[in-house]
């Protein structure tokens, strides 16, 4: 069954779409649904029909980077994804002693969400990072459109909330986005490359 992208309406001039993916957000996303998305039939299901603004995909890497990391980001510059990486830090709470790893990516981001502002008409955040509440409710009052695309399970009530019917479950379209087969690395890789 076809199903049309949800974004085209009957106004051409307002179907300009960027789409701006949260690796880590992504990857809760895939493993609540129990299976895993290519990122090229994401990018092309969501800009079928429609002008390309921008594609972002923002992922963290190892220090020293892992070879296989390199080849994932490689995929998605050939995807047609502009990759933000940056490097995992450690840090140790002086209280309990743990470790904890980090690379978060909200403000970049964020950032790019209003430097590219003027080459979109719509939004499409692969989040469900409650953090991007006010991110949206800003470019919403500058006349953007945001669409939220995650899962019932792992979208925050307050992001929810700020796209109102502008919220779109990646479980509806599986068939047009699941990824079936390896890509230039082990599928492993790919999905620790989307964890941190």
């Amino acid at each position: 069954m076809q199903i049309q992208n949800p974004l085209i309406n009957n106004s051409p001039e307002a179907n300009r779409i960027s789409i701006f993916v949260d690796g880590e957000n992504a990857y809760y996303a895939q493993r609540s649904l129990g299976w895993f998305f290519d990122p090229r039939k994401l990018l092309d299901f969501f800009t079928q029909g429609c002008a390309i603004g921008d594609a972002f995909w923002y992922a963290s890497q190892k220090m020293p980077p892992d070879p296989r990391e390199t080849s994932f980001y490689g995929y998605l510059n050939h995807a047609g994804y502009t990759v933000r990486v940056k490097t995992i830090k450690s840090f140790r709470d002086e209280t309990s002693g743990e470790l904890t790893r980090k690379a978060n990516l909200d403000l970049e981001l964020a950032i790019d969400l209003f430097t590219t502002i003027a080459q979109y008409d719509t939004a499409v955040l692969v989040t469900g990072d409650g953090d991007f509440e006010r991110a949206v409710e800003l470019l919403r009052s500058y006349g953007k459109r945001v669409i939220v695309a995650s899962t019932q399970d792992t979208v925050a009530r307050e992001l929810r909330n700020a796209v109102g019917k502008h919220f779109f479950d990646l479980a509806t379209i599986r068939t047009h986005i699941e990824r079936f087969t390896s890509h230039p690395v082990e599928n492993s890789i790919i999905d620790e490359a989307l964890l941190v």
